[in-house]
This record gives C-alpha cells, sequence and structure tokens, in this order.
C-alpha cells in the first residue's frame, strides 16, 4: 500500500513539473513523458540562433527512480551534436557546472531545459565534457564550425526518421503536404475561435477536469 502510494505522488509530482514548464518561456524546446514510462521524456529542440541555428535535435531526460528524491535527472541527446558540454561517446549533456547535486526544494526540470537551451549560444565550460570539440572552438574555430555545421545538417536529414522506440508519445515529424495540413490549420482556427473564453484543458494525458495522473484515452 506504500510503495502504491509513493507511485501515485510520484506520479504527482512529475504532473506538476510539466505544468511548470508551460509558465516558463522555453522557446523551441517540446517535450512529452512517454507513455509507456513517466520517468522518461522525449524533447526536441530547434535552435534559433547561434552557430548551431537551424539545427534540430533530439534528446531524452530521463528522472531517477526515486524522483525527486535522488540524483540529478539526465539528459542524453539521441541526435549527433558536436558539442564541448556533451559527451561525444554517450550523448549525455554535462550538468554538474550548474546542478552538482539535486535539491527537490531549489530545482526543478524546467531548470535543466533552461540550461539545455543556453548551452547553444555559451560554450565556455570549466569541465567540458568533450574536451575535443571545447580545443578546437578555442583554438580552431574553423575546424570546429565545420564540425558544428555537419551535426546541423545531419540532424536536418533526420528529422522524418521513423521513431527508434515503439511509444506513442514519441515525437515525431511528417513532411508538409498541403492538402493535409491546410486542413489541419483550418480545423486549429476554428477551434482557437471557440474556445477563447475556454482556457486551457492542461496536460495532453490529463483527462480534462481530472486530477488523476495518466488519465486521458487514447482517441482514433
Amino acid at each position: 500500500m506504500k510503495e502504491s502510494y509513493s507511485i501515485y505522488h510520484q506520479e504527482y509530482i512529475i504532473m506538476a513539473e510539466y505544468r511548470m514548464l508551460q509558465t516558463e518561456n522555453l522557446q523551441g524546446i517540446y517535450v512529452i513523458p512517454s507513455y509507456e514510462n513517466s520517468l522518461l521524456w522525449f524533447g526536441v529542440i530547434f535552435v534559433r540562433s547561434g552557430v548551431y541555428e537551424g539545427g534540430v535535435f533530439r534528446f531524452t531526460l530521463t528522472l531517477p527512480e526515486k524522483f525527486p528524491n535522488d540524483s540529478v535527472p539526465v539528459v542524453t541527446f539521441t541526435s549527433k551534436l558536436y558539442h564541448p558540454a556533451v559527451n561525444a561517446n554517450t550523448g549525455v549533456l554535462n550538468l554538474n557546472e550548474v546542478f552538482p547535486q539535486w535539491d527537490r526544494k531549489q530545482h526543478h526540470i524546467w531548470q535543466i531545459l533552461k540550461y539545455l537551451h543556453l548551452i547553444f549560444n555559451n560554450l565556455n565550460f570549466k569541465s567540458p565534457a568533450n574536451v575535443d570539440a571545447s580545443v578546437a572552438f578555442k583554438n580552431n574555430r574553423k575546424v570546429f564550425l565545420e564540425k558544428v555545421k555537419e551535426c546541423v545538417m545531419s540532424s536536418i536529414d533526420h528529422i522524418y526518421d521513423d521513431p527508434p522506440v515503439d511509444d506513442k508519445h514519441y515525437i515525431t515529424f511528417k513532411p508538409y503536404d498541403p492538402e493535409l495540413h491546410e486542413t489541419v490549420t483550418n480545423d486549429m482556427l476554428k477551434l482557437s475561435k471557440t474556445k477563447t473564453n475556454e482556457g486551457t484543458h492542461g496536460i495532453s494525458w490529463v483527462q480534462p477536469g481530472s486530477f488523476q495522473s495518466f488519465s486521458k484515452e487514447e482517441t482514433t
């Protein structure tokens, strides 16, 4: 019984963290918890400025088993990313400089994503996870920019790839189809007009009007 309570309590905490994201100005970053596992989040960042401009980089955010009373969550880029703060072999973002330890009273997931947003404009790090990239950035900018460009182009080339996992919440993209997308756009505009005074329904995986975690049913 106690274990069951802890699981539901954790889900409510995660739900609150996700709601908190909606109040932050995290432009170009999209995340959603996995349909199968609330401790795994799928994310995509569209870089809009700096040397990585135009890149569309996928990542996962993995929460520790006892979140929020545990270690720092882990951000892993699944897209190839040549960056001083990202381990070249694992794709893991070094969070030690800003989150040496996790404090549930002070730290939140939105802060991690805010930092993720900042690393694409600030490339100086005291303890780089990719020393080669750090040295190239400081001493051989031409080589650095060439490798960055390769990553940006690769991310764009793979934007429409099939999902590597079978999860309903994995973020996917489709090539532009005028017949399909213009119809959807018109429907959204009509819906927007009718919903202007109704407010937001909140999180997609919570049934409107419900406080129960992961209660929303899939529709076809």
